[in-house]
């Protein structure tokens, strides 16, 4: 490695990844100088980054084994959905520290919504026993497209004034309101995305790590993609990848979408047209959650219907499929239950072409309710971490003096 490629953030992946754990591997795998990597080191360990710990070898002396320390600092995650919400204190491992779920209505606006959850971290943190100077960064997950590098929100269906709103700078402010700032550091980083992209990377980095196409189908009060290439989230130009619930059907021009479209998959699939079904036929039912909770109980009607869902989505899947030729689909959300994934799975395996499917697994999700807060944590966390943000991190902690 040359230029930056050695640096401390540099050195760092390689550590957090495996690649190279004691000073001998690194030296070996960068190319540096004892005394170099010996200083990259001493800036990871005085920021708080790295520990120690003894590992075997294959003779003689045991080697002194380098690892990140995921307890220097910890990560907010809130996961928004419709009628509720959310929120934990997660170490750098992903480990639960302390966790609120409570009524959040998300058409209630972006200003309530977000002071509200604001209001939650402080007594999370509390419940944790960690101050706010430990928390390193806030991560998002939003039932709606967005533009990755604003945190910006773009044209939610299901998200009424959340359009170009300024949610990061918002967060940002109820934060400082109602927590404080984190003393001796720059404004908080926040970061958020969609929720099907983030329980798409959690799912994938925890069960498939190896799988380098990764699609994962969220099913609920919308429906949503969510689609791992090669590691990354692949959001496309604008983060309006995955956007599947908007594909038009041809065969329902009477079905009316949020999206004030005709035909859209969301329309005839999604937990909100079954809940629509359902109380049609005299079965109240308000939401994709209460339509899960019919599926529970093995309410007929809810299981006819998230079947017959279940094959629409699988034929729009059929086409993706065929277009990713992904190792994994896994479905997730309120609806990925034994009769959506049957459906899906009918459809799939009926209409896709043999070669398509040879490997690929059709799943449900292994996180559960759990898997858009876990990417969010994840998210946060791979790009505070990443070598470049490493390295600008490290520079403002050796000019402040502050090793947080």
């Amino acid at each position: 490695m040359a230029g930056n490629q050695a640096s401390a953030g540099h050195l760092l992946r390689l550590i957090r990844s495996g690649e190279a754990t004691t000073r001998g591997e690194l030296q070996q795998a960068t190319g540096l100088s004892r005394s170099t990597v010996g200083h990259r080191l001493d800036q990871l360990f005085g920021a708080g980054w790295l520990r120690g710990a003894t590992g075997t070898s294959t003779g003689g002396r045991p080697s002194a084994r380098l690892e990140f320390d995921p307890t220097h600092a910890v990560v907010l995650v809130a996961d928004l959905e419709t009628r509720h919400a959310r929120a934990a204190v997660l170490d750098l491992a992903g480990r639960t520290l302390a966790e609120h779920t409570g009524d959040l209505v998300i058409a209630d606006g972006p200003d309530r919504v977000l002071d509200e959850l604001a209001r939650w971290f402080g007594p999370l943190l509390a419940e944790a026993a960690v101050p706010a100077d430990k928390v390193c960064g806030i991560g998002l997950s939003v039932p709606g497209p967005v533009e990755w590098e604003t945190a910006q929100i773009v044209q939610p269906p299901i998200m009424p004034g959340w359009d170009r709103f300024p949610v990061r700078e918002r967060l940002r402010d109820a934060w400082l309101e109602h927590v404080g700032p984190a003393p001796g550091t720059g404004p908080l980083p926040v970061f958020v995305d969609n929720d099907a992209n983030l329980m798409a990377l959690a799912e994938q980095r925890a069960g498939h790590p190896r799988c380098d196409a990764f699609v994962l189908i969220k099913a609920a009060t919308g429906i949503g993609a969510g689609v791992v290439v090669g590691g990354e989230i692949y959001r496309g130009i604008d983060g309006g990848a995955g956007d599947i619930g908007h594909i038009r059907l041809h065969d329902r021009p009477d079905a009316l979408c949020m999206c004030g479209s005709y035909g859209c998959l969301a329309a005839v699939a999604s937990g909100r047209s079954i809940a629509e079904q359902l109380t049609a036929i005299g079965i109240p039912t308000a939401s994709g959650s209460d339509v899960r909770a019919h599926l529970a109980a093995g309410e007929p009607h809810a299981v006819r219907l998230a079947r017959e869902a279940g094959q629409r989505v699988g034929e729009v899947l059929v086409t993706v499929v065929t277009l990713l030729n992904p190792g994994v689909l896994m479905l997730g959300g309120d609806l990925a239950g034994t009769p959506f994934l049957t459906g899906v799975r009918e459809l799939i395996y009926q209409r896709a072409m043999p070669r398509t499917t040879a490997r690929l697994q059709v799943v449900t999700s292994e996180l559960g309710d759990k898997a858009a807060l876990a990417g969010a944590g994840v998210m946060v966390v791979e790009h505070l971490y990443a070598p470049d943000r490493a390295d600008a991190r490290l520079t403002a902690l050796a000019r402040s003096g502050d090793a947080a």
